[in-house]
């Protein structure tokens, strides 16, 4: 898959969400950015990086800390009790025989969106594209490259044997899949190959 908005290329997660949030001047987000800039030094250039990336994950943790605290005790009390204020019951029977759905959520990586369409009251197609599908997307119909791979152009290895630059970039993305790091020289011929196992996490 290789998910586009519009037919362009988009990254999604933290960095996305805390640079829309600075642009669009979020009472939430920009105080935050702002702070966060004016201590570290970085101008908003400076986010486009893997260390950038990083830390606009860090800055986001930091909002979801302050403004999320005093939602949480409502959340708690609601999910407590167990009736028709938090679930919905579904009768086999009154389903509908065809229907088509769609879900789209902003989650901690990215945006994930759930597709289904039904027939014959059985689904006939179900797709997630979830936020790792954005973000490591190889080339589409545009040829414009996935945001990894955009995200190695122009970075230099001190060791190919150990191409630890190329590891620090794709984690930065916290990619919900194992890594494999190929290593090859221009002819093609491989150097190298490792393999990272890679926490998934909702």
């Amino acid at each position: 898959k290789a998910p586009r908005y519009e037919g362009e290329v988009m990254e999604v997660g933290p960095l996305a969400r805390m640079i829309v949030g600075y642009i669009k001047n979020s009472p939430v987000i920009r105080p935050y950015m702002e702070r966060f800039m004016k201590r570290s030094h970085m101008e908003l250039i400076d986010f486009s990086t893997t260390i950038g990336r990083n830390a606009a994950r860090a800055v986001e943790a930091q909002i979801c800390c302050d403004y999320l605290f005093d939602t949480m005790s409502d959340l708690i009390e609601n999910i407590k009790y167990y009736d028709e204020t938090t679930w919905t019951k579904y009768v086999f029977e009154e389903l509908p025989s065809e229907a088509r759905g769609a879900g789209i959520f902003e989650v901690p990586r990215g945006v994930l969106g759930h597709f289904v369409r039904i027939e014959d009251a059985k689904i006939a197609n179900y797709q997630a594209v979830v936020p790792t599908t954005w973000n490591a997307s190889p080339k589409g119909a545009k040829e414009g490259r996935g945001a990894y791979e955009e995200s190695l152009i122009g970075i230099k290895l001190a060791d190919p044997s150990a191409p630890l630059e190329v590891l620090r970039a794709v984690h930065s993305f916290d990619p919900c899949l194992a890594c494999a790091v190929h290593v090859i020289d221009a002819t093609g011929k491989e150097l190298a190959h490792y393999k990272v196992a890679s926490e998934c996490m909702l």
